[in-house]
């Protein structure tokens, strides 16, 4: 990705606001346009692309109070809210099989720093997921335990995690090489056929009898993982446990008896092989929230669950922020969105994606926001059922290596660069004026602020922070990061 800094006619564009930033969709004003790359500075992306995370000159604070005409974004340090774990995508087996397989060994090592690492702009995902076995966008439908004739496995004596070793677990070696903080989620579309209802990977549920050894089912992937190189820092145990799909792998999954499952078998395996891998509910959309609340109410289950993973794709993104009221105690993750074909304008896709996941999700409450495929190739996959026109953070066409960013990149790119693991949310104006606002506190101190403007008109506005005041402007569609 090449960046270029605008350089306008500084006169003529700042002559309203004199040392303060100006960021439309013309440029920005307040300093050498170099300075943005140092301890301070903002960033924009607009609608129309002109500018895709271009650097600006930082804000320039003043103890003067700004026009009293202005709508106001004010960061508040002292609220203080929930410690980051990061952004980033899932390494699916089609993400994975396409840097393993279409990229030269150098395209696999650039595009990997440009994703996981932060030298030269890279985008610093620090926050992953990997599928236990296969979901849609694999190869083919396969399990970590399939047996001759769909036999019993009681004693996982076929249990196995070759599929995952051949591309998966290289891609995520080499990002955890290059960054250190990389976290990883793991999550499976099905039990194994033997175990369920069915006898096939498609649709079915979890029969009773199988609880107890899908307990160790779960323990023995996440030891084999880790022999393996890959850690994992947080399970779900059933994708979308709400939905059986046609023609890909998937289990229905009440929350009753995931509860049952939680508080009597898995929970009490990890304590007794001490697995200290973080257990997440749910892994479904917004519109059931009383799905995991009632997984949290039970007793037996509620002290084995560490959180509630969240999608997108049907219901508000505002119920994150109410089951939060109820249990402040337990942490939030989204941990799947995908946009493609039915997304709309660059514009649109980029809109919602602000709106919803980088500051929406993020002010739910959400540790960790994830997109679905990390890549995907020109023909929407590799995929074995299930969607045919999703899009990665990344295409990557299948014939020359060539690397396509998508709105995905740019809209997460405003945060995972600049928000580091072990930020603080902290207090922000939620809507002004039309503008959307999230703010977080680095480790080293600094300040990251993201500012969206979802109206259909420029807008003014102030910044307001520590008893001092900043102006700036964003043109109808633009996203800036601020940095101070």
């Amino acid at each position: 990705m090449t960046i270029k800094a605008f350089r306008p006619a500084w006169a003529a564009v700042c002559s309203r606001f004199g040392a303060a930033v100006l960021l439309l969709s013309l440029g920005a004003c307040a300093s050498a346009p170099g300075e943005a790359s140092g301890p301070g500075g903002a960033w924009l992306t607009t609608a129309d692309q002109t500018h895709l995370l271009s650097p600006q000159p930082a804000l320039a604070f003043s103890t003067a109070p700004g026009s009293a005409d202005l709508p106001v974004v004010a960061v508040d340090t002292d609220e203080r809210h929930q410690a980051m774990v990061g952004f980033g995508a899932a390494i699916t087996d089609a993400s994975a099989w396409l840097i393993q397989n279409k990229l030269t060994a150098t395209q696999r090592d650039q595009l990997l720093k440009e994703l996981f690492g932060r030298e030269e702009q890279g985008l610093g995902f620090s926050f992953t997921r990997l599928t236990i076995g296969a979901s849609d966008f694999s190869l083919d439908h396969y399990s970590l335990d399939d047996t001759p004739g769909g036999a019993a496995d009681p004693e996982l004596s076929h249990f196995s995690v070759a599929r995952p070793a051949e591309a998966v677990f290289p891609t995520v070696r080499q990002a955890l090489a290059i960054n250190r903080d990389l976290k990883i989620m793991a999550s499976p579309w099905s039990a194994p056929a033997w175990m369920k209802t069915t006898g096939s990977l498609v649709k079915g549920r979890l029969k009773p009898e199988a609880y107890p050894v899908y307990a160790r089912f779960f323990a023995r992937y996440v030891e084999e993982a880790a022999r393996q190189g890959v850690p994992t820092d947080y399970l779900s145990i059933q994708n979308e446990p709400d939905f059986e799909p046609e023609n890909y792998p998937g289990m229905r999954w009440s929350a009753t008896d995931r509860a049952r499952f939680f508080g009597e078998n898995l929970g009490p395996e990890f304590k007794r092989r001490d697995v200290r891998t973080q257990i997440l509910d749910w892994d479904h959309n917004w519109d059931q929230p009383e799905q995991p609340l009632t997984v949290l109410a039970d007793p037996k289950a509620a002290p084995f669950v560490a959180g509630v993973a969240w999608h997108c794709y049907a219901g508000d993104v505002a119920v994150q922020a109410k089951v939060v009221q109820a249990h402040p105690d337990k942490d939030v993750f989204f941990t799947e969105c995908s946009a493609g074909g039915w997304s709309g304008t660059w514009g649109d896709s980029f809109s919602w994606l602000m709106r919803n996941l980088v500051v929406g999700s993020t002010r739910g409450g959400a540790r960790g926001v994830l997109m679905w495929n990390l890549a995907l190739d020109e023909n929407h996959g590799p995929h074995a059922g299930g969607c045919g026109d999703c899009r990665g953070i990344v295409t990557i066409d299948s014939r020359t290596g060539a690397v396509t960013r998508n709105p995905e990149y740019y809209a997460f790119g405003h945060v995972s660069r600049f928000v580091r693991p072990g930020a603080v949310r902290i207090g922000s104006t939620e809507i002004a004026a039309g503008l959307t606002s999230v703010a977080f506190r680095n480790l080293d101190g600094r300040r990251v602020l993201i500012v969206f403007n979802a109206s259909k008109a420029n807008q003014e506005f102030l910044v307001k922070a520590g008893g001092q005041t900043a102006s700036a402007a964003l043109s109808a569609g633009a996203a800036a990061t601020f940095i101070w």
